[in-house]
């Protein structure tokens, strides 16, 4: 048999106990927040059929789901002695959307949202609303893998179902700028807008092509520029008038309170009707100023942190409310995470009228922002504190007590597993970044001693088992 090299798939990655470490002090530090905020945790499959993916995420997010072929031979099916052809030549001839039902139910997630909706309804008996859950779990997408981009990665979501109130969209601004301070990474802008004055701007541009086109086309403005969604946009059927228009709405100026009075002009202007509640922009315009005003009322004090972005747009087709996007400004990197409100989600399973919104952190990214800022503590690797010196075949006996004492005191230690140099047992302990070694010739031994070494300085101090737990321990 030839021999295989190995490989993994483009996209995805293996992770070695360094980097899962510093992985997990991400994790942690977002479980923490999620559940000091009152959200309970959930884990759903890895598979999901696809009638429940698709068509959720957009046209070109529908393109992005990895799809699952059927077990067996999905070309054929036989029923008792008669062999049917699943798949006909007529539908080859017809193309991937005639022939893809056939071969492949099942799809890998691609975000988490769409399939805690999914949760919801089918529980929606047992479960107590308003619902608030996190969930951190992986999810692939056949996306061109790039820095900051890959095909398989974590994500970690809060949500809150069964509830319009805007208080819940103050809590994500809060949530969100507790993790990133956090973690250090203090340079950051979370963006905020709402889908209904990006409505209002659709309709103010006289109704032409479709919202859909509008949004995605602007959901690209940081990737392609000005030029490119113009180009973009004239291709969908906008006129040049439209799009003048289009850009001098996105383009005012100023902070939030006073953006939100220049749209406002704006849309009245265009002939929006300011003086109905009920029009897209106006009341777009009003949950941000209440979800300011809530924010106000918290004591949130990182003001110059939030910014009403007006072309954020955000891709996924569901949102209909604030949406949310967070971009670490020293740092070249996309956004590291983004959310919304979206009132009928669930309605797509027989569920509709139940309101939710949440947003979700892009691990993989964050890591990446505090891997290049350096801002991972250096004890973040560390899983060993104290390694046990192993001389001789005595030593090791009479080192097993004190190894188990060790671990009952909560200590995390490991036994040098041979017996040997202690040169190599040092850099056994430097390598791994085990911060103390701990020593028992025979004389210290028979003087029920101790020397417990301090790899970071060389120095060595004799102590008892009781002192040694203590050190170890502070």
């Amino acid at each position: 048999m030839s021999v295989q090299k190995p490989s993994i798939p483009q996209g995805t990655r293996d992770f070695g106990p360094a980097v899962v470490a510093r992985r997990n002090y991400i994790f942690g530090i977002i479980r923490r927040v999620f559940e000091k905020f009152g959200y309970a945790p959930l884990e759903t499959p890895t598979l999901e059929n696809l009638s429940v993916l698709t068509g959720k995420y957009g046209e070109e997010g529908d393109q992005l789901l990895f799809k699952v072929l059927n077990s067996g031979n999905f070309l054929k099916k036989q029923k008792g002695d008669v062999i049917k052809e699943e798949v006909t030549p007529d539908d080859l001839l017809a193309g991937p959307k005639k022939v893809l039902p056939k071969i492949a139910e099942k799809g890998l997630r691609y975000d988490l949202t769409v399939p805690f909706a999914r949760y919801v309804v089918m529980n929606r008996g047992t479960l107590t609303f308003p619902f608030k859950r996190y969930q951190i779990q992986p999810v692939w997408r056949a996306d061109r893998p790039q820095r900051g981009r890959y095909r398989e990665f974590y994500q970690c979501d809060a949500d809150v179902v069964g509830t319009d109130s805007l208080l819940c969209e103050a809590e994500i601004v809060l949530m969100m700028s507790e993790v990133l301070n956090a973690l250090g990474l203090t340079e950051h802008t979370i963006k905020i807008n709402h889908r209904r004055v990006l409505g209002a701007i659709y309709q103010a541009l006289g109704g032409e092509g479709t919202e859909t086109d509008l949004f995605t086309a602007i959901d690209k403005l940081d990737k392609i520029g000005r030029e490119g969604v113009e180009k973009e946009l004239a291709g969908r059927g906008f006129s040049e008038e439209a799009t003048v228009r289009l850009f001098d709405l996105l383009g005012v100026a100023g902070g939030f309170e006073e953006k939100l009075e220049r749209l406002l002009a704006g849309f009245v202007t265009a002939g929006v009707d300011a003086d109905n509640a009920t029009a897209d922009g106006y009341k777009g315009l009003q949950d941000l100023k209440r979800v300011l005003d809530y924010l106000r009322d918290f004591g949130f004090d990182k003001f110059e942190n939030l910014d009403f972005d007006v072309t954020l747009a955000r891709g996924l087709s569901y949102y209909t409310g604030c949406i949310f996007e967070i971009k670490i400004n020293n740092v070249n990197m996309g956004s590291v995470s983004g959310g919304g409100r979206y009132d009928n989600l669930t309605g797509a399973f027989g569920l509709p009228g139940v309101s939710g919104v949440g947003f979700s952190f892009g691990v993989d990214r964050l890591y990446d922002c505090l891997e290049e800022l350096n801002l991972f503590p250096p004890d973040t690797a560390t899983t060993t504190r104290c390694l046990v010196a192993n001389f001789d075949e005595e030593g090791e006996r009479a080192m097993l007590p004190v190894l188990r004492q060790l671990r009952e005191t909560g200590i995390s230690s490991e036994l040098y597993p041979e017996t040997g140099k202690l040169g190599r047992q040092f850099k056994y302990a430097d390598a791994k970044g085990i911060p103390f070694v701990l020593l028992q010739g025979s004389e210290e031994r028979a003087a029920a001693q101790f020397k417990l070494k301090t790899m970071s300085t060389g120095q060595e101090q004799t102590l008892t088992l009781a002192e040694v737990l203590a050190q170890l321990q502070a």
